[in-house]
C-alpha cells in the first residue's frame, strides 16, 4: 500500500483531504508545524517542519507514491507579502524539486480559482481562462497563478502532476476556523448587522477534498481542474442560516461601492490595532469576481458532484455546535 504524503495537512481542507485518505484506507504522512488540531489523534505520521525546510520536505516525499501539496499562505490584505510569496512560490519549487528528486510518481498541487484571471466577468470561468499576472494583481492572487506555473514547469521537466482549482471552502472540520468559517459564525452571532451585496463560488470542503483524491487518481498530467460549487448571495446564506439554525440574521446589505469605501477604512483602522479585518479591499474585489464558473471538467473526467449547498451548511452548523462555538443549541440540524 502506497504512501500518501499532504503537505499544508493542518489546514480546513488538508485536514478533510486526510480524513478521505485514510477513510480508503491509505498509509498518510503529513508535514505539520505546531499547529496540529486537525490531525489530533489521527492514524499518520508526522514530520514537523514546513515547505521552506528542504531536509523535511525530503522526509515528508521519500518513499510516497502520491504527494498533495496543499501548503499556503492566504492574504486578504497585501500583508507579509515576503511570505506570502516563499510559502506560495518558493516552497511550491521545493516539493516540485523533491517530487522529481525523490522519483514520486504522483504530485497533486491545489492552487485557487483565484489563479484565474477574472475577465471576461460575464463569461463562465474554465480551465482555458488565462492565469493571471501582473504586479496589479492581488499578492494572494498572482502567487497561486505564479505557483501553478512552477508546477507545470515541473511537468515539462518530466513530473506527473496534476492541479486543482477549489472555489471558496467551507464545511466541517474547521479547527482552526477559516476565514469564511468565520463569516458564517459572524453572521450566525450578529457580528455583521449589513451585509455586502454580493456572493461567492462556495464549495463544501469535503468535495473540494474528494476531487482531489479524484485527480490523484484520474486527472491527466499537466492538466488542472476547477473544483467549484454554488454561487450563493450572501443573503440567502443568512437566510439560510436562519432557516437551520433559528437564530435571526441580517437581511440587508450595503451595495459593493459602498462596502469598498468602508472596507477601505477598515483596513486603515485594523493597522492601527493590528488586526486584519474580514472584509479588506481585496477581499471585497473577491466578491465581484469569479460569478460564474465551470466545474464541467471535473464532472467529466474526475467524477467530480458537488452536493446540495444547504447540506453544506447544515453539517457546517453541526460541526460548529460540537465544537462549543455556537451560543445556544440548534434546533434543526
Amino acid at each position: 500500500m502506497g504512501i500518501a504524503a499532504v503537505t499544508g495537512a493542518s489546514g480546513h481542507l488538508g485536514g478533510n483531504l486526510v480524513r478521505a485518505l485514510l477513510k480508503e484506507g491509505k498509509q498518510v504522512r503529513v508535514l505539520v508545524r505546531n499547529d496540529r488540531r486537525a490531525v489530533e489523534g489521527l492514524d499518520v505520521q508526522i514530520v514537523e517542519g514546513d515547505v521552506l525546510d528542504r531536509p523535511r520536505l525530503a522526509e515528508l516525499i521519500k518513499g510516497a507514491e502520491t504527494v498533495f501539496h496543499l501548503a499556503a499562505k492566504i492574504s486578504i490584505a497585501g500583508e507579509n507579502e515576503d511570505i506570502v510569496k516563499g510559502i506560495n512560490i518558493q516552497g511550491t519549487a521545493n516539493v516540485v524539486d523533491t517530487c522529481l528528486g525523490c522519483g514520486v510518481n504522483r504530485m497533486v498541487h491545489v492552487s485557487s480559482i483565484q489563479a484565474f484571471s477574472t475577465y471576461p466577468m460575464d463569461e463562465a470561468v474554465s480551465e482555458l481562462r488565462e492565469l493571471i499576472s501582473g504586479d496589479h494583481q492581488m499578492i494572494y492572487d498572482r502567487t497561486k497563478a505564479e505557483g501553478q506555473r512552477v508546477v507545470l514547469r515541473g511537468v515539462e521537466k518530466g513530473l506527473d502532476a496534476v492541479i486543482v482549482n477549489p472555489s471558496a471552502i467551507i464545511g466541517p472540520n474547521d479547527f482552526k476556523i477559516s476565514r469564511l468559517g468565520e463569516v458564517l459564525l459572524d453572521i450566525y452571532h450578529g457580528r455583521l448587522p449589513l451585509l455586502i451585496d454580493g456572493g461567492f463560488d462556495w464549495v463544501d470542503v469535503r468535495d473540494a477534498a474528494d476531487g482531489t483524491l479524484a485527480a490523484g487518481k484520474l486527472g491527466r498530467r499537466g492538466e488542472s481542474y476547477i473544483l467549484s460549487g454554488h454561487w450563493v448571495h450572501l443573503k440567502e446564506l443568512a437566510a439560510m442560516i436562519t432557516e437551520i439554525t433559528g437564530v435571526k440574521t441580517p437581511g440587508g446589505a450595503i451595495p459593493l461601492w459602498m462596502a469598498s469605501v468602508a472596507a477601505g477604512f477598515n483596513l486603515a483602522a485594523g493597522k492601527i490595532i493590528g488586526k486584519t479585518p474580514k472584509f479588506t479591499p481585496e477581499a471585497i474585489k473577491s466578491i465581484r469576481t469569479h460569478r460564474y464558473i465551470s466545474h464541467q471538467k471535473a464532472t467529466d473526467e474526475l467524477g467530480y458532484n458537488p452536493r446540495p449547498f444547504k447540506e453544506t451548511i447544515r453539517d457546517s452548523f453541526q460541526w460548529f455546535r460540537e465544537a462549543g462555538l455556537l451560543e445556544q443549541v440548534l434546533p434543526n440540524v
